[in-house]
């Protein structure tokens, strides 16, 4: 696998269903076993929590990225491999953008949709190539999809705009698209 890093954007909660948690840990384990650095929010709470826990647990190294008015709200996550500390919420989203080679996209709230939309737009715009990766668990994505689609279909996106991004259903799978990229 020629990446090396990936940003995982996700919930800094778990959501009311426990198959979210169950997929970001095996998501976690996942990635370091394929040997790719999780780059992410760096809180402790949620999915994001849970997905950095796992990757620790299964020996892989992990990049927390959190601005400096969320370290006591979020609880920062002490135990990453590497923690910075950013002045607010754009340098954090530059650095979790800047920092991967590919992202996957998790359930998460607006702060996950916010960070979506913005590699979408990138990649849309020419800004960069890598691979953006929706794991729609229990189809918690199925209303963006659509939203997604609408855009297409009223004419306000290119007909062509769904390759911008992949989506799946598992973890093996979006592991898959990863190697391939």
């Amino acid at each position: 696998m020629s990446l090396k890093t990936c940003s995982v954007f996700c919930g800094s909660r778990s959501g009311h269903s426990p198959r979210y948690t169950e997929v970001a840990r095996t998501l976690g384990e996942a990635l370091a076993h394929n040997g790719l650095t999780l780059v992410y929010g760096g809180g402790q709470a949620g999915l994001m929590g849970s997905v950095a826990d796992a990757t620790l647990r299964a020996g892989g190294p992990v990049k927390g990225i959190i601005p400096s008015f969320l370290e006591a709200r979020e609880v920062l996550h002490a135990g990453v491999t590497d923690l910075d500390v950013t002045e607010d919420m754009p340098s954090r989203k530059a650095k979790l953008f800047d920092l991967a080679d590919a992202y996957i996209i998790l359930p998460g709230g607006f702060g996950t949709l916010d960070e979506f939309a913005e590699v979408l737009v990138n990649k849309q715009l020419g800004l960069h190539n890598k691979p953006i990766i929706i794991l729609n668990v229990e189809e918690w994505a199925n209303p963006l999809l659509a939203t997604l689609q609408a855009s297409i279909t009223q004419g306000f996106a290119e007909d062509h705009a769904q390759q911008f991004y992949s989506v799946v259903e598992s973890v093996p799978a979006a592991i898959e698209l990863l190697k391939k990229a």
